[in-house]
């Protein structure tokens, strides 16, 4: 049993029991195997240690995803010291907000990096190693020259595991701040939910800076002892290459949609496959439908944020319903909650809450923050408008602040986007809210064609609408594009697109 609640410990009791299986495999970037992790994260805990990273110390990562990157991150927990992970993209300026506002002890950046945060070093008294793709860099050649391991450090199920900062489109960026406790039980959850064992290879092509490939997959597969068939970037050949040695994938929906444009990609190909997972984005039904009649496997939907992991999935065995993620997870308690805060009816839209062991303690260095975001009961107010049907079944239908108040009634984007994603022709859509004189905000579509079609005409798309939705909600214009604005994670930036037709009201 377990001696504290640090999520290594109980990692580290699985790779006790399967030391010969392997954990990463990297291919050209290497093999790991459970039997190693203990020396492997216990020899990287002491180089931090030896650059002054203590118990409750904050360790940033800018790195590209490596197994090396990983066993980074098990190294933190490992001395009780909080990972920080940051995507590749951001730039030097951003950088030295998140380094500024969480004051982490050590940053791991890639070499090609390294001098242009010199000056983060000479300010803020940082230690900065490197560390690239293929594993190699400071951070390694330190790991080469250590042989004493550090020891593992108890932790409490509240004490500090990671801060993992939300996008910032609006405002300033906030580092969620989400503990051993929150970690394990969401991993432990997903394990036994989704039927993970150390039979699975699950497909790794995700990021690891962000939650649903850092925690989600590497932890859910790590307590199972499954293997990682670890990929550096989502790429189709690889991909296809890849699927007949795994038994389970993780991703976003975009993932889905490019396997589907493939004609290799076919049932046969997936025949052996136990599950696919989707998230971090809407699922369209075209997709869902469409992979469904290609292989045979319904995806398996689930939703979560930074704040909490997940909070709802589809079962493994029973119904998955299209364009729902399911029930609350074992735990988890979800509720809507309408204007005024007052109770919503099964299937009436509202902010969607959650309470569970899953939720973060909160935002760094923002008590107040924190406190306007959680009800006087501890549920945590997600920002998300959603519909709970009565099979228990959440729906998601936008976010708050991208909510269209039009003529004084309130527009979900997502009821409208699921109205014009069904019409021949049109690929996806992202609908918003941009001023107009006469209504606070009219109603944009921003559509794709579909493959094959042409692009799609503005006068059909709004006559159809018509026939499906009230007047209030039709598109006042519809524009077409080639592709929508996507961040990595697949999310469509919709805060860009309002940027751009701002104006186009003439306002």
């Amino acid at each position: 049993m377990a001696t504290s609640d640090n999520l290594l410990e109980a990692i580290l009791e699985t790779a006790a029991r399967l030391p010969d299986q392997v954990f990463i495999d990297a291919a050209e970037a290497g093999i790991v195997r459970y039997g190693e992790l203990d020396t492997l994260t216990g020899r990287l805990a002491a180089v931090l240690q030896r650059h002054g990273v203590e118990t409750g110390d904050r360790v940033a990562m800018q790195v590209e995803k490596s197994p090396l990157n990983l066993l980074l991150f098990h190294a933190c927990l490992r001395i009780g010291a909080a990972c920080l992970p940051l995507n590749t993209g951001y730039t030097d300026h951003e950088l030295a907000y998140f380094i500024g506002d969480a004051e982490p002890r050590m940053l791991v950046c890639d070499p090609s990096r390294r001098d242009g945060l010199a000056a983060l070093d000479a300010a803020r008294g940082l230690a900065i190693h490197t560390l690239d793709g293929k594993g190699q860099g400071s951070l390694a050649e330190a790991l080469a020259q250590t042989d004493e391991p550090a020891p593992l450090v108890a932790r409490k199920a509240d004490d500090l595991a990671a801060i993992c900062y939300t996008s910032g489109t609006t405002g300033r960026s906030k580092g969620a701040m989400l503990t051993h406790g929150n970690l394990a039980s969401n991993a432990a959850t997903l394990r036994e939910l989704w039927g993970f064992s150390a039979a699975d290879r699950l497909l790794h092509a995700l990021p690891i800076y962000h939650v649903h490939g850092l925690f989600v997959a590497s932890n859910t597969a790590a307590l199972a002892g499954a293997t990682l068939l670890f990929l550096p970037r989502f790429d189709v050949d690889t991909v296809i290459e890849r699927l007949p040695r795994a038994t389970s994938m993780m991703g976003v929906p975009t993932f889905y949609t490019r396997l589907l444009d493939d004609p290799r990609f076919t049932g046969e190909l997936v025949r052996h496959m136990r599950l696919f997972i989707s998230g971090s984005a809407p699922l369209l039904e075209e997709t869902f439908e469409a992979f469904r009649e290609r292989t045979g496997h319904a995806i398996l939907e689930r939703y979560g944020m930074t704040e909490t992991g997940m909070n709802t999935s589809n079962p493994l065995v029973g119904e998955r319903k299209c364009g729902t993620v399911g029930p609350a997870l074992p735990g988890v308690s979800v509720r809507v909650r309408g204007d005024g805060g007052a109770p919503a009816a099964r299937g009436e839209a509202g902010v969607l809450e959650v309470r569970g062991p899953n939720v973060f303690s909160g935002y760094w260095r923002m008590p107040e923050k924190t406190a306007g975001e959680f009800t006087d009961d501890g549920f945590f107010r997600t920002g998300d408008i959603a519909r709970i049907d009565e099979d228990g079944y959440v729906s998601i239908v936008g976010r708050d602040k991208d909510m269209i108040i039009s003529g004084g009634l309130n527009v979900y984007p997502r009821e409208v986007e699921a109205c014009i994603d069904a019409m021949e022709g049109i690929g996806e859509s992202a609908v918003i809210g941009v001023p107009h004189a006469d209504f606070g905000e009219g109603v944009v579509a921003v559509v794709t064609a579909a493959r094959g079609h042409a692009a799609p005409d503005e006068a059909e798309v709004i006559k159809a609408a018509r026939r499906d939705l009230a007047a209030f909600k039709i598109p006042k214009r519809v524009m077409v594009v080639e592709s929508l604005p996507r961040n990595s994670m697949g999310k469509v930036q919709k805060n860009l697109l309002r940027e751009t037709y701002a104006s186009l009201f003439g306002n």
